[in-house]
C-alpha cells in the first residue's frame, strides 16, 4: 500500500510538495511551483494507480497479449497497425515547451516512485515481470487508450457487415434511433456495384474487426447539464452530470486535487495523464464533457494489385504502399509476426491486401500531428468559459460537448474536436478509396464548430444526442445516441425555477424511460392473447415507464425487449453476422447489442422490412411468450446488478473475487438518465456500464460541491478506499468534494515529498 503519511525524499523535486488524503482517501496535492505539481500528480497516480497507467500503456503500445496471452493478440495487431505509439511520439515533438515539460515533470514524478523500490501492484504478481520507466509522450499514448476509435468506426464497420445479409436498402434501419432523416444513397453505376461488391468479400474481415471494439466504443455516453443563475436558488451557475463508461476496475477516472501557485483545480483525472482533460473547476470556471458522437473516423475499400500489396490504386494510378513488419510477443505462447501496409488514407486494418482489396482507417485520432495536450494548462488557467474554449484550439484526441459555467454567470457549451470536411456518404459505411471521391478536404474551423451560451431557457443540456440538424452545411454526424436522456434531463429542469446543487441528485437517480411509454402504448394495441403471455403484458402495460430498482414490471420490460430484439435478429438473418467464426473474438461488437437500439423506430414506423415475413403483432407476441417463461416474478434489482469488470479476471479467475469486488443492486437502464446499462448480449442483465463517477459543481460556492465515484479512489484491491464509494454511488449519494485547504489540511493525513539535496 501506497506511503500517506510521514515524508519522503525525492529526487526532481525543487521545493516540497504537500499531499493530504481525506476521509474517502482522495489525494490533495499542493506545491509552489507549476513542475513541482505535476511532478507530484505523477508520483500520486503512480501510487494510486501503476498497474492501470501500465495496462492502458501496453495496449496502445500494442504489447498487451504479453500479459494477456494469445487473446491479446488481435488487439495488439489493430494498435501496432495504427501506429499508436509513432503518433504519441510525433504529438510530444510537436508540442508547445510548456506542454513538454509538463509531461517531463509528470514523468519524473512517476519514475520518483518507481525508483523507491516500493512493492508493486497486486496485478503485478499474476502477470510477472516489472514496470518499465514512464516516457513523457507516454501521457499522450494513455489519452489516446481512453478515447480509443471510439464512436463512428464501429458503426460503419457493423453496417457493412450487416449488408451482405440484409441488402443496401436496408442498411439506414440498423442506425441508433435518434430521430434522424438521412437515407442511404450508394453511388450508382458500376463503381457503386464495385464498392458494394467489395464490401460484400470484406464482410468476414470486417466482422473480424468489429469484434475487436469494446462495447463502449458504441454504447459509451454521458449526461451534463448547466443551470444559468436565472433557474438557481442561490444565484450562481450549477454544473453537474455523469461520465458513462464500462464498470472497469479501476476506474478510467481518478478524484484529485492539484494547487500551486499558478493555478488550484479539483476534478476527474486520466491516471497516466496531467491535469484534467475531462471533468474540474480551476476557482473560475467548471467544465465538463459528453461524448458528441461526431464523425471522426473514415474506413475505406483499398484496390491492391492482385498478389502484389505493394501497390494500390488512386485515381487510376498505381500507387506504391507503405510496408514494415512488428513482432507482438505473447504469453505463454510463440511471438506472432504481423505485416503492416498503408495507403496514403492509413493502415490497413482488415482483409488481404495480397488478394485484392482490403479496409484501411483513415482517423483523426492517428492521421496528423494533434496539439491537445496543449490546451490542458491553458484549460487550468482559464478565467471565464470565453477564455476556456479559447484554450481549447487544436484538441482532437477525442469529440466532446465541453460544458462550462463561471463565477460571472456565464454558461456554454461548445464540440471540442476536429472534424474533417468530406462527403456526408463518407459517415455510412466504409466508402471507395480508389476513386478520390471522398477524400479530406481540411478540416472544419474551430470557429464553425457548434457553440451556444446563456441560453434564453436558464439551461444547456448534453446526452450524446445529435449535435446540429442534418440540414447543417457541415457534416458532423451519422450516429449517436437517442434524444431521450437530453429530454428526460430538460424536462427535469424546467421543472426546477430555483434549482439546487441538492436537486441534482435526483436528477442523476432519474430512471423514467421514454422508450418504454412508447413500448407500453404498442403493447395495448396488441390483440387479445391469453396464459402467461398476457399477464405479463398486463403488467407492463400498467407500469409507469420507471427502470425503478424494485419494480417487477421494469425487469418484464427489459426481457421482453431482449426478445423481441432476438426475434428480429434470427429473421432478418443477422443472427448469422455473430455466429460467424471470425466474430467471436471478445468481447465482440455484438448484433443484438445494436438491434435493441434499433427497435424503437421500427417498431414507431410499423417496419417490418426485417421480420422475415411476421408482423410486429406477432413478433411482440412471440416475444412476451418467450420473456414470460424466465426469471417470473424477479424485481429489475434481483437481475440487474452491477458487474464491475477487472480486464485481467478472464485470464486469471482465480483472482477474480479480489479484483473485482461485489456490485450493488441499480435500476436504470440504456434508455434513462440513470444510465445502467446492459450489454444485451454478452452481459444479459446485468448493470455493464454506466455513470463511473457523478459531480456537481457549485459555481463559486465551491466547497458546496459534491461528487462520487462508481468504486472508490484507489486501485489497490486491499485498499480500504478500493470501493468504499460503490455504497453512496449505489444510493445515489455524492461525498463532499473538500476544496478549502484549511478544511483540508485539518481533516486529512499528510505526506510531504521533500526533494533530496
Amino acid at each position: 500500500m501506497p506511503q500517506i503519511k510521514g515524508t519522503v525524499v525525492l529526487h526532481g523535486l525543487e521545493d516540497k510538495a504537500d499531499v493530504h488524503r481525506d476521509a474517502w482517501g482522495i489525494p490533495h496535492v499542493r506545491t509552489r511551483g507549476t513542475a513541482d505539481a505535476f511532478f507530484a500528480q505523477g508520483y500520486v497516480h503512480a501510487q494510486d494507480r501503476l498497474w492501470q497507467m501500465d495496462a492502458a500503456r501496453r495496449r496502445m503500445l500494442g504489447r498487451w497479449a504479453e500479459w494477456e496471452g494469445g487473446a491479446g493478440v488481435a488487439a495488439d495487431t489493430l494498435a501496432r497497425r495504427l501506429d499508436v505509439a509513432g503518433a504519441s511520439q510525433r504529438d510530444f515533438a510537436g508540442l508547445s515547451g510548456e506542454a513538454r515539460a509538463m509531461l517531463e515533470a509528470y514523468a519524473n514524478g512517476v519514475n520518483a516512485f518507481l525508483a523507491q523500490g516500493t512493492p508493486l501492484p497486486f496485478e503485478y504478481d499474476l502477470v510477472g515481470g516489472d514496470v518499465e520507466r514512464w516516457e513523457p509522450w507516454h501521457c499522450i499514448l494513455v489519452m489516446r487508450q481512453r478515447g480509443y476509435l471510439m464512436g463512428s468506426v464501429w458503426f460503419k464497420l457493423w453496417r457493412a457487415a450487416a449488408m451482405r445479409r440484409i441488402g443496401p436498402d436496408h442498411i439506414a434501419k440498423l442506425r441508433y434511433d435518434d430521430g434522424g432523416q438521412d437515407v442511404l444513397a450508394t453511388p450508382p453505376g458500376a463503381e457503386g456495384r464495385r464498392w458494394t461488391a467489395a464490401l460484400q468479400d470484406l464482410a468476414p474481415a470486417i466482422e473480424a474487426l468489429a469484434a475487436l471494439a469494446g462495447p463502449e466504443a458504441t454504447d459509451g455516453g454521458s449526461n451534463n447539464w448547466a443551470i444559468a443563475p436565472s433557474r438557481t436558488a442561490t444565484g450562481r451557475p450549477l454544473l453537474a452530470g455523469d461520465p458513462h463508461r464500462v464498470f472497469e476496475m479501476p476506474s478510467l477516472y481518478s478524484q484529485f486535487h492539484l494547487a500551486c501557485d499558478a493555478f488550484d483545480a479539483i476534478g476527474l483525472s486520466v491516471p497516466g495523464v496531467p491535469a484534467f482533460p475531462h471533468f474540474a473547476h480551476n476557482g473560475h470556471v467548471a467544465f465538463c464533457v459528453t461524448h458528441a458522437f461526431v464523425d471522426i473516423h473514415d474506413v475505406y475499400v483499398e484496390k491492391f494489385k492482385p498478389g502484389d500489396a505493394s501497390c494500390y490504386l488512386f485515381r487510376n494510378e498505381w500507387r506504391n504502399s507503405d510496408v514494415r513488419h512488428e513482432r507482438i510477443g505473447v504469453r505463454g505462447g510463440p511471438a506472432v509476426d504481423v505485416e503492416v501496409i498503408a495507403t496514403h488514407h492509413g493502415p490497413v486494418i482488415a482483409g488481404d491486401p495480397h488478394q485484392g482489396a482490403a479496409l484501411t482507417l483513415r482517423s483523426v485520432q492517428f492521421a496528423e500531428l494533434d496539439r491537445s495536450f496543449d490546451c490542458l494548462l491553458p484549460m487550468l488557467r482559464a478565467g471565464s468559459v470565453d477564455a476556456l474554449y479559447e484554450a481549447t484550439r487544436g484538441w482532437g484526441l477525442i469529440d466532446h460537448n465541453l460544458v462550462a459555467a463561471d463565477t460571472s454567470g456565464r454558461i456554454g457549451n461548445l464540440v471540442r474536436a476536429i472534424v474533417p470536411r468530406r462527403p456526408r456518404l463518407n459517415g455510412w459505411l466504409p466508402v471507395p478509396g480508389w476513386t478520390g471521391e471522398y477524400e479530406w478536404q481540411g478540416v472544419i474551423p474551430w470557429e464553425d464548430m457548434p457553440r451556444a451560451f446563456d441560453p434564453p431557457e436558464g439551461f444547456l443540456v448534453t446526452a450524446n444526442n445529435r449535435v446540429v440538424t442534418d440540414e447543417n452545411p457541415d457534416y458532423l454526424c451519422t450516429d449517436c445516441h437517442p434524444p431521450y436522456r437530453a429530454k428526460r434531463i430538460a424536462e427535469r429542469l424546467t421543472e426546477l425555477p430555483a434549482a439546487t446543487a441538492n436537486d441534482m441528485g435526483s436528477i442523476h437517480a432519474d430512471t423514467h424511460s421514454f422508450t418504454a411509454r412508447e413500448f407500453i402504448a404498442r403493447l395495448n394495441r396488441l390483440p387479445a392473447i391469453e396464459g402467461p403471455a398476457a399477464a405479463l403484458r398486463d403488467l407492463i402495460v400498467n407500469w409507469d415507464a420507471r427502470m425503478a430498482a424494485n419494480s417487477k414490471a421494469a425487469a418484464a420490460y427489459a426481457r421482453t425487449r431482449r426478445e423481441l430484439a432476438r426475434i428480429v435478429l434470427d429473421r432478418s438473418g443477422l443472427s448469422a453476422v455473430s455466429r460467424d467464426p471470425v466474430a467471436q473474438i471478445a468481447p465482440g461488437v455484438a448484433p443484438l447489442n445494436q438491434i435493441w437500439w434499433a427497435l424503437p423506430s421500427l417498431l414507431r414506423n410499423d417496419d417490418t422490412a426485417l421480420l422475415g415475413g411476421w408482423d410486429w403483432d406477432r413478433a411482440l407476441t412471440a416475444a412476451l411468450e418467450r420473456a414470460a417463461e424466465a426469471d417470473k416474478d424477479k424485481t429489475w434489482s434481483e437481475l440487474h446488478h452491477v458487474r464491475m469488470s477487472h480486464p485481467l479476471s478472464a485470464a486469471f479467475p482465480r483472482a477474480a473475487s479480489q479484483l473485482e469486488p461485489p456490485g450493488l443492486p441499480a435500476g436504470g437502464d440504456n434508455d434513462t438518465v440513470m444510465a445502467n446499462g446492459c450489454y444485451w448480449a454478452s452481459s444479459g442483465l446485468t448493470a455493464a456500464y454506466g455513470a463511473v463517477a457523478r459531480y456537481v459543481f457549485d459555481v463559486g460556492n465551491w466547497d458546496n460541491s459534491a461528487w462520487v465515484v462508481f468504486h472508490g479512489a484507489s486501485g489497490h484491491p486491499a485498499s480500504p478506499h478500493f470501493a468504499d464509494q460503490h455504497a453512496s454511488w449505489a444510493s445515489v449519494q455524492m461525498v463532499p468534494m473538500l476544496y478549502d485547504w484549511g478544511t483540508i489540511t485539518k481533516a486529512s493525513d499528510q505526506l510531504v515529498l521533500k526533494p533530496s539535496t
